[in-house]
This record gives C-alpha cells, structure tokens and sequence, in this order.
C-alpha cells in the first residue's frame, strides 16, 4: 500500500483482546499477513485492548480474520469489526488517525528499530517490576517502556538481539511466577516499522540527549568586605613593620 496516500478512502478494521501481549502478537501477525496500515491502540480498562489497522477493503478483511485466527492460537476471547470507508466525523472524534501524522512529518524510527521485542505481562505492579529487574540482569537487552491495560494488568517491553530477548523473557517468566502472576508472554524477532512505532517507549528514547555545553556561565556568590578594628589594624601594622622584619639572613 502507498504511504503518502489519502487514507480516508480506506477501511477500518479492529481486533480486541484481554492481554497487551496479545494483542501486540496478533497486530503483527495482520501486519504481515496483509497490506494494512497499524494505527494505534486503544485501552479501554479491564484489560481490554484494540488494535486498529486502514487499508483497503479486501486487505483489511483479511487482516481481521488472520487476526482472528491468531487470537484464537493465543486463546483470546476477542471481538472484531471491519468498518468500510468510515464517515469522515467518525474519524475526526475518534483517535484512530494519530499514526497517521507522523507518516508525513518524517518523526520516525529510534535507535533500537531493528531489535527484537519481548513483553512480558503480570498481574501486579511488583511483580513486573520484579521481572523486569530479572531481564535486565540475565541478558544484555534494554527496558523501554510499560504498558498498564486495567484490571492489574501490567506489561514490561524490553528490546535487544532475538536471542538476549529470548533470554531475558524467560528470566523474567521465573521472577513473576515466584512473585505474583504471570500472564503472558511474547516475542517479535523481527517487528515491522508500523508496529514497532505503534509501541510506547521511554523518554530517552524519543529525544536524543544533548551534550553538556562548555563553558558554563556560574554565577558566583558575592562575599561581603572583611571590617577591621582599630585594634587589629595596629597589630596588622606591627606584624608588617619592614623593623621588625630582619632585610638579611644572618651570617653564618
């Protein structure tokens, strides 16, 4: 499908799960198994989350039922829907055209594009904290972001090789279960652009981070004049005094 094209000619298609994971697996398996275009997500709470793909009518239809099909892999209970050529008011109060933007004002791609993607889903802060802390430590891979759906749903994403990922996913898997729940796992060896960009990430990431520029302009604080007595002053004086002070050194 063309990127610089109009998209409001296209259909709108959505997959709903209970898992971030989830739902983060099957927009890559539509994305790959169809010409479409991913546009964002939407959590609703309670663990509710829906991707949101454009695309052409047939593209779209098909995208829906692998969709679907992968949903069911991954034991989802999901509706979806396939809306065509949606009303422009439609698309003007609901924000399924966010992505849209950034595809004509060059803003995308990070340094960590070409990574694989690991996310690994708990019920309970601490425990994903705890699995997160676990990745980090046995595999060389980075922790980029969270993501929290509702109903104590947490979801750690990390990035690194396919192999590092693998590694750390099944670090954090023991932490989780040794803390609290874990529900679900997933791993992208090779996410496409529209859903790595579709991904939350950390701060550090969107904005690269400017050397400190020298020199500093410090502002130092000023210190008030020292006032001397008169009696120091003639103490001053008669330290000073070039009589008291021998001009020569003593002969040997």
């Amino acid at each position: 499908m063309e990127r610089g094209r109009d998209f409001t000619d296209l259909a709108l298609g959505l997959v709903s799960a209970q898992s971030f994971p989830a739902i983060v697996g099957i927009a890559d398996h539509m994305l790959k198994s169809s010409d479409v275009l991913l546009v964002g997500y939407e959590k609703i709470g309670s663990g509710h989350c829906t991707a949101i793909v454009r695309g052409r009518i047939a593209d779209v239809r098909l995208a829906i039922e692998e969709g679907a099909e992968r949903a069911q892999q991954f034991g989802q209970e999901l509706s979806t829907l396939v809306i065509p050529r949606p009303d422009p008011n439609l698309e003007k109060i609901l924000p399924i055209g966010s992505l849209l933007a950034q595809l004509t004002t060059g803003t995308r791609g990070h340094r960590l594009s070409s990574h694989a993607v690991g996310l690994l889903e708990t019920r309970g802060f601490p425990a994903m904290v705890g699995a997160a802390d676990a990745m980090l430590k046995a595999a060389d891979v980075m922790l980029t972001a969270y993501e929290t759906i509702g109903a104590g749903l947490c979801t750690a994403i990390v990035r690194g090789t396919a192999s590092n990922t693998a590694i750390a996913l099944e670090a954090g898997m023991a932490e989780a279960d040794r803390i609290g729940e874990l529900h679900a796992v997933m791993l992208v060896p090779r996410p496409l652009e529209d859903l790595d960009q579709s991904l939350p990430l950390a701060p550090a990431l969107q904005k690269e981070l400017r050397p400190l520029q020298l020199p500093l302009n410090l502002k130092q604080k000023e210190t008030e004049p020292l006032v001397l007595n008169a009696a120091t002053e003639d103490a001053v004086a008669v330290e000073a005094s070039p009589e008291a002070l021998p001009l020569e050194p003593p002969s040997p």
